[in-house]
């Protein structure tokens, strides 16, 4: 009976009503693309075909399949068509078909943003509506509706395969019942049983699908003044269809905090990796608002949109807290189209780069204000905040030197002459200052004076690895050499 049958799969652009059954399904327009994560619904018509008449109306994805039949062809209104026909079942599934090679090093872009890899994509179920579901069987044909979702295939898949499996029911022999499939098998010569399964209905329809990837995310993470902030860039690069973002978060990724699983069944924590008992949370990510990053945001193909988020952590660590504490990451893109008709969101998870806190225990912080004059003293505002240990003496010393940096290092001639100019450039009127003693858990704040001779952006190293830089035409940020002599330790600002 299989080989007299014409098998179709249709892909519909828009949700199939029980109205469009059995007949107005072929005036449906069609899909020809997918998208990873979404649910797929679409049409299996299994036609009877009469005496000599060819398959009809085969538009849109299709493929047939072949077997040997021990029935005799029967006319479309055969007595034998209607009890097979009500009897059958089909059952979808999808595989990868074709997919394209991982990239595993993540590209530098332009303007250092680097690209980030999609992970995982799943969907959001779609609103109100009764899609059909059961089987519509006519004179000639049978309609099963089925639906297949798209969020297990793997992130590089190019082309899905989606497979039917159409079988008849209660065909189960009664020996098998009786005694069981093993001694069926153990009982019986293969020949035998291929004969008996030659009277019942299987058949098996597949066809290749090109299925179009997420949106594309690149990253870029900044430090400022202590503070991280991470640059996300989505783009439209793919997509020959207009996509929503509907929102855009940024998580950390707890579960790479974790060893795989010990023999005996216990999980051992990494050591200086973040994890859910610490004192970064899902909410410590926050998107900074603006103008031009309002959401829900369209976007064409080719175009693009930049969301920025700041690290909250607070003020000072916990006394538990470890030095150089690393953040995975991920962002989840909340993204959709006009054209999944049966989605109405995709959640696309992307591996970004993790951040490292190093949470020194002294820190200086330098403040001044802005514009700054040339031949115009300012005032630059140091804050010591002391985590460390107690001192019995602070001194506040700038001793800019041209040849070494932190950590003994030479420079370059290259980094000599930028460090030369901008030593000319900017004096200290109080290159030494006396803080006294600092308890820990205590903070100092100083004036130092400096005048700027000359305009423009200066880098100054220093010796013991402090940096900062001097703008006379925007901010200066003062840099100097924190120094415990008494302590016997020297702390770079």
């Amino acid at each position: 009976m299989e080989s007299q049958c014409d098998y179709s799969m249709i892909f519909p652009a828009c949700p199939v009503l029980p109205a469009d059954l059995p007949g107005r399904y072929r005036s449906l327009p069609r899909r020809n693309h997918l998208y990873l994560g979404e649910t797929l619904r679409f049409l299996l018509v299994l036609r009877l075909r009469g005496g000599g008449e060819a398959g009809q109306d085969r538009v849109g994805s299709e493929a047939c399949c072949r077997g040997e039949s021990s029935q005799e062809s029967p006319g479309p209104d055969s007595c034998s068509w209607a009890p097979l026909a009500a009897s059958l079942s089909a059952l979808a599934s999808v595989c990868p078909g074709e997919e394209e090679p991982e990239d595993d090093d993540e590209e530098e872009n332009g303007g250092g943003y680097r690209g980030c890899r999609a992970i995982l994509s799943q969907q959001q179920p779609a609103g109100p509506g009764t899609p059909v579901t059961d089987p519509v069987v006519s004179c000639d044909e049978v309609i099963f509706p089925l639906s297949v979702s798209l969020d297990r295939l793997p992130p590089t898949t190019v082309k899905a395969k989606i497979v039917v499996t159409v079988w008849k029911r209660d065909s189960e022999q009664s020996r098998a019942k009786t005694l069981g499939y093993r001694a069926l098998l153990l009982n019986s010569t293969p020949g035998q049983i291929f004969k008996e399964e030659q009277a019942t209905f299987k058949a098996q329809v597949s066809t290749l699908l090109t299925v179009l990837p997420p949106p594309t995310l690149r990253c870029r993470q900044i430090n400022v003044s202590g503070k991280h902030l991470t640059a996300l860039k989505v783009l439209n690069t793919s997509s020959q269809d207009e996509l929503c973002i509907r929102d855009v978060r940024i998580l950390p990724n707890f579960n790479a905090s974790y060893l795989p699983v010990m023999p005996d069944g216990s999980v051992l924590l990494v050591d200086n990796v973040c994890h859910q008992s610490g004192d970064i949370s899902m909410a410590s990510f926050l998107r900074l608002h603006s103008c031009s990053s309002q959401l829900p945001s369209m976007l064409c193909s080719l175009e693009e949109h930049n969301f920025l988020f700041q690290l909250q952590t607070g003020e000072r660590p916990p006394e538990d807290a470890k030095e150089g504490l690393e953040v995975p990451l991920i962002a989840i893109v909340h993204w959709s189209t006009p054209k999944l008709p049966f989605t109405s969101g995709i959640y696309t998870h992307y591996k970004l780069p993790s951040i490292r806190l190093e949470r020194p225990r002294f820190v200086m912080t330098a403040r001044c204000d802005s514009p700054v004059q040339t031949h115009t003293p300012f005032r630059v505002t140091y804050t010591l905040l002391n985590d460390l240990q107690d001192f019995l003496a602070v001194r506040l010393v700038w001793t800019p030197d041209t040849n070494m940096v932190a950590g003994g290092r030479c420079l370059s001639e290259e980094e000599r002459r930028v460090t030369q100019a901008a030593q000319e450039a900017v004096v200290c009127y109080t290159p030494i200052n006396s803080l006294g003693f600092c308890r820990k858990g205590s903070s100092v704040t100083i004036g130092v004076t400096f005048m700027a001779l000359k305009a423009g952006l200066f880098e100054d190293r220093e010796r013991d690895g402090a940096s900062g830089y001097h703008s006379t035409g925007g901010i200066p940020l003062g840099s100097a050499a924190l120094l415990a002599p008494r302590a016997g330790c020297s702390v770079p600002g």
